[in-house]
């Protein structure tokens, strides 16, 4: 029965480790590539390690902290770094594919010049 439940968790995360490396080579432009990069190999990557965990904990009865915080720590960063990415290449001006018909960051980075432009006034 263990066998089973991990081959399930290593599975579904090849399966989306591979929708990810899909997703980064058939879309588009660099917004939509980080995305899928962000999302579904974080899932994948998670997966696998629950998976780790649970093999060695049952097979082995030895817990490993380390992979659980190898967990934390890849559900922490990798979302933020596809969104560090994402605002960078929107700062330095990357253009959007032509399909893109709604642009979000638009408003909120104008509301942020806004305040920073305000803030540079009120210090002079």
């Amino acid at each position: 029965m263990t066998e089973l439940i991990v081959s399930f968790f290593v599975i579904v995360g090849s399966f989306f480790i591979f929708v990810s490396s899909i997703g980064i080579l058939r879309l588009r432009d660099v917004y939509s590539r980080t995305h899928a990069g962000g999302k579904s190999s974080t899932l994948g990557v998670m997966s696998i390690m629950t998976g780790v965990v649970l093999f060695f904990w049952v097979t082995e009865g030895n817990f490993n902290l380390n992979l659980m915080l190898t967990i934390i720590f890849v559900f922490m960063t990798a979302p933020l770094a596809a969104l560090a990415v994402n605002r960078s290449a929107y700062r330095t001006n990357v253009p959007m594919t032509d399909e893109t018909s709604i642009d979000e960051l638009g408003d909120a980075m104008d509301m942020e010049r806004e305040k920073e432009a305000m803030e540079n006034l009120n210090k002079k």
